[in-house]
């Protein structure tokens, strides 16, 4: 361990949990000099003796030594669980610290609690970043995607070392730029983790689709996948999911049909229903994909179901590559409505929380590095360069234009799982959600009817202006006053 009091470390991180060690590596590999600490201070000698051996890493085995090794401005970057122990470390660090110093959460942290940590610190004279970071254990070692927000003081002070560490697209440019003000960067990294849900979802989906109903080997739909990779669904889940049914266990078979269909998560997908509960914004397959994991956790009572619940029992009798096909478009249609429901919900989040968010730009952070990184994402960025303003993505005429195209395959797809029993929730809440957002007129006029009926909620009419407000007395003994007026 390295004992000098003169400060010669770039930044600082308490955290060495696999992904924080390999940030660690990732920022000594580009010229940073990183000082480490670890609440279990064993671990910070056995990183040093080990991962980190012949680095220039700095250990230390206390927050006062390990701000003692930082230059000034002191930059301390926090790999942690999320909550309590993050305000704790926040607390910690305080009492060392100077004004202008600057406190980064790289964890999957709610973006209210970034929010409110940048207020409080910045009564302290202290700047707060809270940043998103995507891409597993192997893109912090070899490039992340980086997302930060909080104190806008604190970017230049960070930039060129997230920049210089973050993944870069063909033509070099980082995939990390500055997101907003207060919590902004952390629920945009939340939303990119509600998407993924989305996307493993619909690949489940999809795989299921392939086997129980085409009855396709693990091998046969390795090469499906692989397939789809070279394409539209160029991304990194298409392609680890060709390699993960390619796999073999020991004795030779798949290992994949020896896992569990019990599926586990951390919260972010959660978070993200929630918020767009709370914002009004219809995320109805990212939702689904939160609920799929939950009805996967009832494994016992699905077990016991399958004994006593009755369902079809389908033959695929057709054309084999005639309907992968129709999945394939049926998928990418699908996505496309996950990633139009994800960007709906981020602008109004900008709206209500006051960010200036830049869309297409966010595009470009998922372009690399980060789990849901695909090829399809430069369509985005082209949408939003296009358009600045683009409400929908669906609007945008190559997204149109797909959309037109899949839908006859992505309707037999739909109505065949349900045919055959096969719950496709993703799928179906996908076009579910085309068929509401294109379709002019929706039955809520009933139910704006059924609500002024039995609690006086008012309607607006179809022939008077938008905005005013009218309640009929439909019984003749319920009387004229109204409701208080609610619109999510």
């Amino acid at each position: 361990m390295n004992t000098e009091t003169t400060p010669q470390a770039d930044i600082g991180l308490i955290g060495l949990a696999v992904m924080g060690q390999n940030l660690v590596l990732n920022m000594n590999d580009h010229g940073y000099t990183v000082a480490v600490f670890n609440r279990t201070v064993s671990k910070v000698d056995d990183f040093l003796e080990n991962e980190a051996k012949g680095t220039q890493v700095i250990g230390t085995h206390s927050i006062e030594e390990l701000v003692g090794t930082l230059k000034s401005p002191r930059r301390v970057m926090l790999m942690i669980k999320a909550g309590k122990p993050v305000d704790d470390a926040i607390e910690e660090l305080i009492p060392h610290l100077e004004a202008g110093d600057i406190i980064i959460d790289g964890g999957n942290t709610l973006f209210a609690d970034t929010d409110r940590r940048e207020k409080y610190l910045a009564s302290k004279g202290l700047l707060y970043v809270g940043s998103g970071v995507s891409g597993g254990e192997e893109g912090a070692r070899r490039g992340p995607s980086i997302m930060p927000g909080g104190s806008p003081a604190a970017w230049p002070a960070v930039k060129e070392i997230f920049q210089s560490i973050a993944a870069k697209v063909e033509d070099g440019t980082p995939c990390c730029e500055w997101v907003g003000q207060g919590g902004a960067g952390h629920y945009v990294k939340m939303v990119h983790n509600g998407i993924e849900y989305g996307d493993m979802q619909l690949i489940g989906e999809a795989y299921s689709l392939l086997k129980t109903y085409l009855g396709l080997s693990a091998d046969e739909m390795a090469t499906v996948f692989a397939e789809w990779n070279k394409g539209e669904l160029d991304s990194y889940l298409i392609e680890i999911t060709a390699e993960i049914l390619a796999y073999k266990d020991a004795d030779g078979a798949p290992l994949v049909d020896k896992i569990l269909d019990v599926a586990g998560q951390k919260g972010t997908g959660k978070w993200t229903v929630i918020s767009s509960a709370e914002l009004g914004q219809p995320v109805t397959l990212i939702s689904e994909a939160v609920y799929a994991r939950c009805i996967s956790a009832f494994k016992d009572q699905r077990v016991r179901a399958a004994g006593v619940l009755n369902g079809p029992r389908l033959t695929f009798t057709g054309d084999k590559a005639q309907f992968i096909e129709q999945v394939r478009q049926a998928l990418y249609a699908s996505k496309m409505v996950s990633y139009t429901q994800g960007y709906m919900l981020m602008r109004a989040a900008a709206e209500e929380y006051g960010w200036e968010l830049n869309y297409g730009g966010i595009a470009l952070m998922w372009r690399g590095g980060c789990i849901i990184r695909s090829r399809f994402l430069s369509k985005i960025k082209e949408a939003f360069d296009a358009d600045p303003a683009l409400m929908n993505l669906m609007l945008d005429p190559f997204f149109t234009k797909v959309l037109t195209e899949a839908q006859d395959a992505w309707r037999t797809v739909i109505a065949t799982a349900v045919k055959a029993g096969i719950p496709v929730p993703a799928f179906s809440s996908a076009l579910s959600f085309y068929d509401g957002f294109r379709s002019a007129e929706l039955p809520a006029n009933l139910l704006q009817a059924q609500r002024d009926y039995f609690g006086a909620h008012t309607y607006e009419r179809t022939d008077k202006a938008r905005g005013e407000f009218f309640h009929t007395n439909w019984t003749g003994t319920g009387g004229t006053t109204s409701s208080s007026v609610y619109s999510a």
